[in-house]
């Protein structure tokens, strides 16, 4: 036997949803030979999956509620479309790669969220996302891939140099929201097979496409799984000059992937909230607040009269009832929970003591006051702080902000945080401010398209988005150390870059009669000629779901590099003429993968004898060593 090539292409969503179906109704499948391989294939048969449903389906009807628009079919597609592209590694932009868990990729981030998929099915906390708003002058991605015009678009100016396709979405466009729409509704799809089964996502938005996005979202994480429109107050002062109404808020849509399995964060007590306490009668349990003790749901039960120490007879006021039953009512007496007033003759209340709250902290609040989150300008200004010049990056959102958004997202000691619309990486800021606060080790990954920025912005150094985006993290990182010198020493203000591209390999269409001589070696060797062995060897971690962010080691055998991912994850050797120390090197390291180059193999019968090595030296049956051992 000899090892099998290395699946490279990402995640078929059609085939994640025939695994989802499987796990539920599995007796809905059925297998059919496939027209083009003749190879036997799993796949639904409507008619049992109709009947395990019952009456619960619908197929057409005249009348029923839905939300759709031009586009929503072919955005469904898309989303479910494997794409052959990979992430190449940029060690010279990166800061601390050996060390770091932080990842800032650039590129589509369409293209970027399928390809993490396989290496981040969920295992991402938290995902925010801070996309264009379509107020008409925005930028959008345009994903009709069917349509080919190139030379246009580059002409044209809506292309960038990495072949990534967009625009400005104006009003004018005929499909002004349906574009808009199929964007998000795509982008969303893919990220939601990235969360956590606790994990959260919050999404800002102002009211040009709130409804809609509302809509996507009920849609997509389902209406049950929404936990709140939070509101965000971004202006401090009206605008005067505006015709209508000064507009002073933006909002943040808030989702559960599960919500019976996620728990919110709540937020530290106040002063202010702590001061509601008090303990007027010296009650040994501590500080308590009154609570009414009568409720407007009216039961018969709770309807009596309660005599006070003083001897004032009361009653529950008109059309309601006590809270407690006269039972329940005695027990709580008995027991110096009842409160009539210092004089004795008040209305009956509860004492609710501080110390048995059912929660920590506080209940957060559906309103993002500017006072305890921030606004826009505040979030600007922290930018300008950091650059040292005004105008480098347009609308950064607060960090108090997400800092707020972390709490609530109620992290883990190992969770990770995505943004796909990093912009000017606030996201990243903010993380790296909170775990120098609380000492914890959160990660990120952003995302973002290299989009080219204005010529003002070109003139301070800066070509794209991303150029800001890079230099606010390692600026952010540096202050937030330089503040905290004690307690930062082990914190990760680091981050890997990697940057969207096409396939390492050289796409061999033709059929082989159809090649001359010199051509021929693409079939011993479709490496493309400016793939190092760190591009191929991160491909093959995407393909075969190993996280972007392990460490990583190399050592040099008879000449040739080996690397070793995780200390074992993955062990890999791209070079030619392998040899049997190479071989043994490798197995010593008892990895889990092993990965080569097809071209490290001058014949088929020393590739077979590498992989009857590995099975031999690991211990491995049959089974395990076709599974284990790949070549690309």
């Amino acid at each position: 036997m000899k090892p099998n090539k290395l699946e490279l292409n990402s995640v078929d969503g059609t085939q994640l949803n025939l695994k989802a179906l499987y796990q539920i109704a599995p007796s809905c499948f059925t297998e059919v030979k496939d027209d083009k391989t003749g190879e036997l294939r799993h796949v639904v048969n409507f008619k049992t999956l109709r009947q395990l449903l019952g009456d619960n389906a619908v197929e057409d009807t005249d009348e029923m509620y839905q939300f759709t628009w031009p586009g929503k079919q072919e955005a469904r597609r898309e989303a479910a479309r494997p794409t052959t592209k990979t992430l190449r590694p940029v060690v010279e932009d990166s800061v601390d790669w050996d060390n770091t868990q932080n990842l800032y990729i650039e590129g589509d981030n369409l293209e970027v969220l399928k390809l993490l998929q396989k290496s981040y099915m969920g295992k991402v906390k938290m995902i925010y996302i801070d996309p264009p708003y379509n107020t008409g002058n925005d930028f959008v991605y345009d994903d009709d891939f069917a349509v080919s015009q190139d030379d246009y678009d580059l002409f044209a100016g809506n292309i960038d140099e990495l072949g990534n396709r967009y625009r400005k979405n104006t009003e004018t466009n005929g499909r002004f929201h349906s574009d808009w729409c199929s964007m998000m509704y795509s982008r969303l799809m893919v990220a939601r097979s990235l969360l956590t089964e606790d994990g959260v996502i919050f999404i800002s938005i102002d009211d040009n496409e709130q409804r809609n996005l509302k809509n996507i979202c009920d849609e997509i994480f389902g209406s049950s799984n929404f936990i709140a429109q939070l509101i965000w107050e971004r202006a401090y002062s009206p605008k005067n000059d505006a015709k209508y109404i000064s507009n002073s808020h933006d909002y943040v849509l808030m989702y559960a992937l599960d919500l019976e399995k996620f728990t919110i964060g709540r937020l530290p007590r106040t002063e202010e909230a702590n001061a509601r306490y008090s303990n007027p009668d010296n009650d040994p349990r501590g500080v308590w607040k009154a609570s009414d003790m009568s409720v407007k749901t009216y039961t018969s039960s709770c309807d009596y009269k309660i005599t006070t120490p003083s001897g004032k007879i009361v009653e529950p006021p008109a059309g309601r009832c006590w809270r407690l039953s006269a039972k329940a009512f005695a027990e709580r007496l008995q027991d110096n929970r009842i409160w009539f007033g210092p004089n004795g003759d008040s209305t009956p209340s509860i004492k609710r003591f501080l110390s048995e709250l059912k929660y920590e902290g506080m209940a957060p609040t559906s309103i993002l006051f500017y006072k305890e989150v921030g606004h826009s300008q505040e979030g600007a200004k922290e930018v300008v702080s950091l650059f040292g010049n005004k105008g480098v990056f347009d609308g950064p959102k607060p960090v108090r902000l997400l800092e707020r958004l972390i709490t609530l997202a109620n992290l883990k000691s190992d969770s990770i945080v995505m943004d796909f619309f990093s912009g000017s990486a606030t996201t990243a800021h903010a993380l790296m401010k909170v775990n120098a606060e609380k000492q914890t080790s959160y990660k990120f990954i952003l995302v973002q398209l290299p989009e080219e920025v204005s010529e003002t912005k070109k003139e301070q150094g800066y070509k794209t988005i991303c150029g800001i985006g890079k230099e606010r993290i390692r600026r952010a990182g540096k202050k937030i150390k330089e503040e905290s010198p004690l307690t930062t020493q082990n914190l990760d203000t680091g981050f890997r870059v990697f940057r969207l591209a096409d396939s390492n390999f050289e796409e061999v269409k033709k059929a082989p009669a159809e090649y001359d001589q010199a051509q021929l070696d693409l079939f011993l060797n479709n490496v493309k000629s400016d793939r190092t062995d760190l591009d191929l060897l991160f491909g093959a971690m995407l393909s075969w779901g190993v996280q972007l962010s392990l460490p990583m080691t190399s050592e040099e055998v008879d000449g040739k590099m080996i690397y070793s991912v995780n200390d074992g994850d993955l062990v890999a050797c791209f070079a030619d003429d392998i040899t049997e120390n190479i071989v043994k090197a490798m197995a010593d390291k008892q990895p889990l993968r092993v990965l080569f180059r097809d071209s490290c193999f001058g014949r088929d019968d020393a590739k077979i004898n590498v992989f009857e090595t590995l099975k031999q030296l690991l211990d491995w049956s049959e089974e395990d060593a076709m599974n284990n051992i790949k070549v690309i």
